[in-house]
């Protein structure tokens, strides 16, 4: 994908701030042909007029308002950067370039894959130029911060604790970037644009799969890219803005970090296949379960330490799972081809237990129930595509309650 040019949005915010080309080229110190020529650029870029030329001077249109708002965005994040730097200086004593220094997309693109990937190879393919391109970008960016982005190793470039601070807000001010043309497309009433969505267990069975049918419905040229990593790693990707939001099981502990929206109740249960030995029975007891081989998610995920506790809470040892596995298939696999016993929400496991594969087992298992929702960095802007999503989801949600 094209990113728009950084410098050009910097004089266009100068531009918008002062209300003129010949204003704000003292503030910019260039001439002023050379300011309107970078707001043309940037208008023809988005295929859009910015501003209005009036005898008064320049006032933003609805779409110079929408650009505003995420070039602030953007300037916000670098100028925490270069404040992070400024205090480094201070230990270092180590110069320290000015904030329009890193008005450079191509730089901020290539330090952000090089903290995901670890591969400068890897970067150079994705981003289409030579890998020599690619250290000199980082070279030029740690040169302006004073400090090392990143440190060799035998698992790759990873970055210094500086370099991760700050790769994370440059994903970020990206991130805003590439919300800046989906934004004027909205103006016009067009969804468009990828959304980026984590999508943890709870949510993949039924809640995401139709809120996505739902909003391609009704927005086709919008397209969705689902992860299903494990939470820490889509947490991550949140806070570096490569995710929109998160939906699925919503963690029990209060953050500065990350706003969660509950949506929708859901408990786990005991299920086996329909034929299962304690299938006919009309109430199940702990002791009734000795002896069946179980099949669970891996210790330390917030189910296995939910059932844990709750065979705790009922003074009884907690089974040892022959198999541990956080893939469903796996899951419906072993437990349709065996007289393994598995706790899980129904949900997940719905068009088996509806087709007669699988059953809930009459047995109850309070303190099981968690809630599923949204979740999403704090002052996050969404997209209007990402809006879009999350508003089919909590429809999707409603009907479900």
């Amino acid at each position: 994908m094209t990113l728009l040019n950084l410098r050009h949005l910097h004089v266009f915010n100068v531009v918008a701030t002062t209300g003129g080309v010949r204003r704000s080229s003292d503030t910019l110190l260039r001439a002023s042909s050379a300011v309107a020529r970078s707001v043309a650029a940037l208008e023809h870029s988005l295929a859009t007029q910015l501003f209005e030329r009036k005898g008064r001077g320049m006032l933003p249109t609805a779409a110079g308002e929408a650009v505003r708002l995420r070039v602030e965005r953007i300037e916000a994040e670098l100028r925490e950067v270069r404040d992070d730097a400024l205090r480094l200086r201070d230990r270092n004593g180590k110069p320290v370039g000015s904030l329009d220094a890193l008005f450079n997309e191509r730089r901020l693109q290539a330090a952000a894959l090089l903290a995901e990937t670890h591969h400068m190879p890897s970067v150079a393919r994705l981003m289409e130029v030579s890998p020599s391109a690619v250290s000199q970008a980082l070279s030029m960016l740690e040169g302006i911060l004073g400090q090392a982005l990143f440190f060799r190793t035998a698992h790759g470039m990873l970055p210094t604790d500086a370099g991760r601070r700050w790769t994370e807000r440059f994903g970020r001010a990206l991130a805003e970037l590439r919300h800046i043309p989906e934004d004027i497309a909205a103006l016009d009433g067009v969804v468009q644009g990828t959304v980026t969505v984590g999508a943890l267990p709870l949510a993949r069975s039924q809640l995401l799969p139709k809120a996505m049918t739902r909003v391609l419905a009704r927005h086709p040229r919008l397209q969705i890219r689902s992860l299903e990593s494990p939470y820490e790693e889509l947490a991550a990707g949140l806070m570096s803005g490569r995710i929109d939001f998160i939906v699925g099981a919503l963690r029990a502990f209060s953050s500065d970090t990350f706003d969660m929206r509950p949506l929708v109740a859901d408990s786990a249960a005991l299920i086996a296949r329909a034929g299962h030995p304690l299938a006919s029975r009309k109430k199940l007891s702990l002791r009734d379960l000795d002896g069946y081989p179980w099949v669970l998610s891996r210790a330390g995920t917030p189910l296995r330490d939910s059932i844990e506790q709750f065979f705790r809470d009922s003074h009884w040892p907690a089974p040892r799972p022959a198999v541990e596995t956080g893939d469903l298939a796996l899951l419906r696999g072993l437990l349709v081809g065996s007289e393994m016993l598995t706790v899980i929400s129904a949900h997940q496991l719905q068009h088996e237990i509806a087709t007669g594969q699988l059953t809930t087992l009459p047995f109850a298992m309070r303190g099981m129930e968690r809630r599923i929702g949204l979740m999403q960095r704090k002052g996050a802007h969404l997209s209007p595509g990402a809006s879009a999503l999350q508003e089919a989801i909590e429809a999707v949600a409603t009907g479900m309650d």
